[in-house]
């Protein structure tokens, strides 16, 4: 079993409008959509357990660029994008937050009634990586929430999130099935968190001689096993600051969109007469159709495709979204015919933001670019959860 990652998120509370959701849940169908149609659906389900893209995803969304809501609205927005192409695709979405994590089992077992699937081996699986993650990894987070995607294929990615309420923060976990060998021996290829000292940690490898005491019902308390973790820990505060991304690459996504010379030749690639600032977020959302892994350390950054619903970095432009997801929604439908044609424009403007960030050295301070997307956010439609 191949554990992807956690994350850390501060608990947010509140749901999202119906204005976001709704071109949420478009956009995420466009960019599955188009990695289905390029990569195929392995791909996909790599891509959805790794916890940095996921979290970019959400970004380029519009969601808030660091809470815990993130998980639950891009799941959501996914799951419900996804259900009108879902055979067409192959990708099915089960379980969610409450009481849709309950469900998980029926969901499970009627798809593999339709698929042919071993229904039995799936909400198996499912019941435990929530049990490994609640109860063999005791570190304070208890699940609330938990999504089973599976492919017609069987193969199947788990993204569940749990809560700790004396410390305000959401933990995510992500599984990933390419590589099963034991669920309980050390299924984890990292984790990312905060490190609170010791837990108790049933899946190392150093704990069988625990485990089995556990099952011979041995009355000595186990040991508890130190575990490195990586830190990515979302802070609290709702603003993005330069930290948060690496400026070379914002200032390479800037410059590509707003260079005359490579601003006609994207808009050629693309669509006559599209402005650069639907340049500056199609360039994002290329990024994460065809970035490599190394490119999404830095989620944040995807924030300045289509802002945050809270304002920040600057308030959602529903104009920008609107072309953004129908230059996308174009694209995908004429491949169909031409062979993945307009989506090999879209590759070819990451291709051309590539070469602009080979040799490119930000000049623009951080603050200005921010401050310039709010000025100007009137003029896209800027909106967030406040008007």
């Amino acid at each position: 079993m191949k554990k992807t990652g956690f994350t850390d998120l501060p608990l947010h509370y509140g749901s999202v409008p119906a204005w976001l959701y709704e071109r949420m849940s478009r956009l995420g169908r466009y960019v599955i959509e188009a990695l289905v149609s390029i990569y195929g659906k392995k791909e996909v389900l790599k891509r959805l357990s790794d916890p940095l893209w996921f979290q970019s995803l959400g970004c380029v969304m519009g969601m808030d660029w660091h809470s815990s809501g993130l998980t639950t609205s891009v799941i959501g927005a996914l799951k419900s994008g996804l259900k009108p192409i879902e055979k067409d695709i192959g990708i099915y979405i089960c379980g969610g937050r409450g009481k849709y994590s309950r469900n998980t089992p029926n969901e499970l077992y009627d798809l593999s009634d339709r698929l042919g699937l071993d229904g039995d081996k799936l909400v198996t699986t499912s019941r435990l990586t929530a049990k490994i993650d609640n109860t063999a990894i005791q570190d304070g987070f208890s699940l609330y929430l938990h999504s089973f995607i599976v492919s017609d294929e069987g193969d199947w990615v788990v993204i569940q999130q749990g809560m700790n309420p004396e410390i305000k923060t959401a933990r995510r976990y992500h599984w990933l099935s390419s590589e099963v060998k034991k669920f309980d021996e050390e299924p984890h290829t990292g984790v990312v968190g905060e490190n609170r000292g010791k837990i108790l940690n049933l899946t190392h490898k150093e704990a069988i001689t625990t485990k089995e005491a556990i099952l011979s019902l041995s009355r000595e308390n186990p040991d508890k096993m130190l575990m490195e973790i990586k830190k990515l820990i979302m802070p609290k505060r709702h603003n993005v600051e330069s930290e948060d991304v690496d400026l070379r690459r914002l200032g390479a996504v800037l410059a590509t969109a707003y260079n005359e010379s490579v601003k006609d030749f994207c808009s050629f690639l693309l669509i006559q007469g599209v402005g650069p600032r639907t340049l500056q977020s199609l360039v994002l959302v290329s990024e994460i159709i065809f970035g490599t892994p190394s490119r999404f350390t830095d989620p944040a950054r995807y924030s300045f495709a289509h802002g945050g619903k809270d304002g920040h970095p600057f308030p959602v432009p529903l104009k920008t979204y609107d072309e953004t997801i129908n230059i996308l929604k174009n694209a995908i439908e004429k491949s169909k015919i031409d062979n993945n044609e307009k989506l090999k424009a879209i590759e070819k403007l990451y291709k051309t933001y590539r070469y602009v960030e080979k040799n490119f050295s930000p000049s623009a301070d951080f603050e200005s670019v921010v401050n310039k997307e709010k000025r100007d956010s009137e003029k896209y439609g800027g909106k967030t959860v406040f008007g």
